[in-house]
């Protein structure tokens, strides 16, 4: 498929999907994961780190909203590479930043499956840190998968495809102002 075609496809997309969640709604969520958030690291040395690139809007928002000390720093683990289904894991950048001693906040936009997040929970604890905790702005209702332990979820969405708020469909639409469902 041409990038013409993926674009008019996205946009097809666009045009019939569910709105699941509202902008308010969505930052309902984020202002409620920053209260969590700020009350259990208080006082660390925490090193927030974003899971690129669906992490990317959810650390953005959720960034000036935390008002305990912490640096930033990132990674880059993929299964879906643009693509609505996902396969092995691909690593493209690991943390800059020693992990060890560290109190981490791995953010990440969406909880399905787990895999992801888990081989990142994974190689994380590798390195010695202090502690590990994980947000995502959403996570999926259905059972499968590995389901790695999240200490703070903004919202539960059906088990469809999303998007919205970081997560993409094909690449696009991650800036959708809300958080959509590809129709049915």
């Amino acid at each position: 498929m041409n990038d013409e075609a993926r674009r008019e496809e996205a946009a097809a997309v666009m045009r019939q999907a569910d709105c699941l969640y509202t902008k308010a709604e969505v930052e309902a969520a984020f202002d409620r994961m920053a209260t969590a958030i700020n009350r259990d690291l208080r006082g660390g040395d925490v090193l927030l780190i974003c899971v690129m690139n669906g992490g990317l809007v959810a650390s953005g928002i959720l960034l000036p909203r935390l008002d305990v000390q912490l640096r930033v720093d990132y990674l880059h683990a993929s299964r879906y590479r643009e693509r609505t289904t996902g396969d092995q894991l691909h690593w493209k950048v690991e943390p800059a930043q020693s992990l060890a001693g560290k109190d981490l906040l791995i953010i990440d936009d969406i909880l399905d499956e787990g895999y992801t997040l888990d081989a990142i929970i994974r190689y994380c604890r590798q390195h010695s840190p202090a502690s590990v905790r994980a947000a995502v702005l959403v996570r999926k209702e259905h059972g499968r998968g590995v389901r790695p332990p999240v200490d703070y979820i903004g919202l539960s969405v059906p088990d469809r495809y999303v998007f919205g708020y970081g997560m993409d469909y094909k690449g696009y639409w991650r800036n959708a102002p809300g958080i959509y469902a590809v129709a049915e």
